[in-house]
């Protein structure tokens, strides 16, 4: 599958072959689901926790007496039925992360950018390179390669004076080759490549 090449002033400057067993494989929402939400379980802290009637700060003195009151039987300020008491079964620290295969894992970014393919919203580039880090640039690159909401990967290092360009950009994602993932593609209107995150995805999928 051949797809033209443009630069930062939307100008086709050459041709890339994108390999069609990653580009071009059949999009499964099932598994785009189950890495999407793998990836967003493994992002959880984990780190909710409230405090049980071991660890209130309340006295441990008997409220009223046992009996002759006309009121329930309670031992405790601490218990959960009172105000300020501790809370029963609720959260606790803990990991969320879950274990998915990495052939699954592999076949979800595949099919990320398969899909990207298929809807005709796979831009790639020759470079991102800007002579001064200036927002104003980028904006303009943006409006003349039409685009509004866009993940671009760049190669194993981004351009400085791009990423400082691109970061204050809403609806505008800059990231490295190696942090490609199904989440991030998905999430923006535009996928963005440049001539050298193809090579690397070709490398890390093949």
């Amino acid at each position: 599958m051949l797809l033209p090449v443009r630069n930062l002033a939307a100008e086709e400057v050459g041709t890339v072959e994108l390999d069609d067993s990653i580009f071009g494989v059949e999009v499964r929402p099932d598994i785009l689901h189950q890495v999407v939400v793998w990836q967003l379980a493994k992002r959880r802290a984990g780190t909710h926790k409230v405090k049980t009637r071991g660890e209130v700060n309340k006295s441990g003195k008997k409220i009223w007496k046992q009996k002759g009151t006309g009121r329930a039987r309670h031992g405790s300020r601490r218990a959960n039925l009172f105000r300020g008491g501790g809370v029963a079964h609720g959260p606790r620290p803990r990991s969320h992360a879950i274990d998915l295969p990495r052939k699954v894992r592999m076949l979800g970014l595949k099919c990320a950018l398969s899909s990207k393919v298929k809807e005709g919203k796979l831009l790639v580039l020759d470079k991102l390179e800007l002579p001064e880090p200036k927002t104003k640039r980028v904006v303009e690159a943006m409006r003349r390669l039409g685009l509004s909401s866009a993940l671009i990967i760049g190669g194993r290092e981004i351009d400085r004076n791009f990423a400082l360009g691109a970061r204050n950009i809403p609806d505008l994602d800059v990231l490295p080759v190696q942090g490609a993932n199904v989440y991030d593609i998905l999430r923006r209107d535009t996928l963005v490549l440049t001539t050298e995150a193809v090579q690397g995805l070709v490398e890390r999928l093949s």
